[in-house]
This record gives C-alpha cells, structure tokens and sequence, in this order.
C-alpha cells in the first residue's frame, strides 16, 4: 500500500475523523491514482488495526542515512556549480 495514503489516514485517525476516500484524498499532498485511495480505506474499514500495522517509524539509522545520502547529493552539485563558475 502506498505510504502516502498511509500517511493520510493516520493523520485523519490523529484528528479524531473517520477516514474516508474524500477525506483521504484531501490529505494528499500529491496525486495517487483513485484505486489506491479506495484500496486503503477499504483496507481500514474492514481491518482498523490493520493500518497501525502498516505505519512504521523509520528508524535514526536510516533517517541519518537518507540525511547522509541527501547531503552527498547537495555536495556534488555544488561542485558542479563551482566547477561552471571556475571555468567562466
């Protein structure tokens, strides 16, 4: 299931709403496919706990790895960029 729609139920289950697709879908913060909306809300209604099951906290570890990755990727284009400047 995707994380997104997983995202938006959590956030309408932590507000105390009863999720359901047009309220999932106005959480999105971007476009998923109808289907996938459907999928997951149906999921929810037949299984609540279901979804708790789902949500998982990433771990410091792959946060700072993903932090790591994200700086690596800020570095080198930076370089590229000072590269561009030095040959002007």
């Amino acid at each position: 299931m995707n994380s997104i729609v997983i995202d938006a139920i959590k956030t309408l289950l932590e507000e105390g709403k009863t999720p359901t697709v047009a309220l999932t879908k106005n959480k999105l913060s971007q476009p998923v496919p109808m289907p996938i909306i459907i999928a997951a809300v149906s999921q929810y209604k037949n299984n609540p706990e279901s979804i708790h099951s789902l949500i998982q906290q990433p771990s410091k570890e792959q946060t700072s790895k993903s932090k790591e990755s994200q700086l690596d990727r800020i570095e080198a284009k930076l370089d590229k960029l000072l590269a561009l400047i030095d040959k002007n």
